[in-house]
């Protein structure tokens, strides 16, 4: 959850409009509204540099355009949500149209288009977009090129150990016993010959140059993934150093809840915004007489599971943690009952340091 759209608290602007954009990889299509909700026109650009000037152009020919809803604002529309912010507009990102909608009008982009903008100007578009031009767009940059490569190594190290499985019995022994990497480190210095052998032997050293060239790759993207790591604590260290200092943040799950938060955190009104967008606060479960809550099983499950790595964390590490857990359990309840609570504690943690003295209730 993010702040509750600006516009009544601006003054009256005459021809003031609305704009709404359905976004695709190469074209972008565009609907404007007037403040009373009367299509005024539609059109469609291409997702260039020129297509953005043109949309804005058109736009600002039917109105004043200070806010906008832009569908897919991290994706599709990551570029022109940064466009029309350095023209001082207000971009909402829009989730796609409720079924019912598209049961009652069909589906198509100039549809689509109409309830972006419908969205900001009803006020269900409540999220501003993210902004994507500082450090914590580097940080999810560098950590989607970590997680990739460390999914790769998996991958290859898995290949290796199953290339083993058949490999002949006294290269079999050779290698057996070995960790993981002592195993990479031993085939990566296999000889690769290049000969006509007999068939065993072709086999064998064919066997050979696979598990060292799968040893190679592991090698290679291991270091890979330490220089990003370095880039990450380096970068979290220069711009939010204070995120490093509680127990059990480190420079990794530091960087997932920033990412989540944004390069603009201001978009998010309270710590407990913060706590629903990290899936980790409670949800209303009431009925009748009965009063109670359950699991959020939304938001960001990366987030979640930053928050989830801090709590074991300190779980282990940090004496105040433990004392209450202690508590917690004499009291009666579950580890996995305390554990939600604790991450809900981090997250209001984590959302004070980089965002100190908003209060739980107080709208930015």
């Amino acid at each position: 959850m993010a702040s509750v759209p600006s516009t009544s608290n601006r003054p009256y602007v005459v021809n003031e409009v609305v704009l709404g954009v359905d976004t695709h990889r190469d074209v972008h299509v565009a609907v404007v509204l007037s403040t009373l909700g009367a299509v005024m026109d539609s059109a469609s650009f291409p997702a260039t540099v020129v297509g953005y000037r043109e949309l804005w152009e058109w736009a600002s020919q039917l109105g004043t355009v200070h806010s906008a809803g832009v569908e897919g604002s991290g994706s599709y529309g990551a570029a022109l949500s940064r466009y029309l912010r350095a023209r001082r507009v207000e971009v909402f990102e829009v989730n796609r149209p409720d079924r019912s909608v598209r049961r009652q009008r069909g589906k198509s982009d100039p549809v689509d288009a109409q309830e972006a903008a419908r969205a900001v100007l009803s006020g269900r578009a409540r999220s501003q977009a993210k902004t994507g031009d500082g450090p914590v767009q580097c940080a999810r940059l560098f950590k989607l090129a970590k997680d990739s490569a460390v999914k790769a190594r998996t991958q290859a190290i898995n290949q290796l150990k199953a290339v083993l499985v058949t490999a002949d019995p006294d290269l079999r022994e050779q290698l057996a016993g070995l960790k993981t990497p002592a195993l990479v480190r031993t085939c990566g210095q296999f000889e690769i010959r290049e000969g006509d052998d007999g068939e065993k032997d072709a086999v064998e050293q064919a066997t050979r140059i696979a598990l060292c060239l799968l040893a190679q790759r592991i090698d290679q993207l291991t270091e890979q993934i330490r220089d990003l790591e370095r880039r990450l604590a380096g970068l979290v260290q220069r711009h939010f150093p204070q995120l490093l200092v509680p127990v059990g943040i480190g420079p990794d799950s530091a960087a997932t809840l920033l990412i989540t938060m944004g390069d603009n955190p201001e978009r998010l009104r309270s710590e407990a915004a913060f706590a629903a967008l990290c899936g980790v606060s409670p949800v209303e479960h009431s009925s009748g007489r009965q009063r109670r809550h359950r699991l959020n099983r939304g938001g960001d499950r990366q987030a979640n599971a930053a928050l989830y790595r801090i709590v074991q964390s300190r779980l282990r590490f940090d004496a105040r943690t433990r004392n209450y857990y202690e508590r917690r359990i004499a009291e009666g309840k579950t580890r996995r009952e305390i554990i939600r609570c604790l991450k809900r504690y981090a997250a209001r943690e984590v959302f004070n340091l980089v965002r100190p003295g908003i209060g739980p209730r107080e709208v930015a």
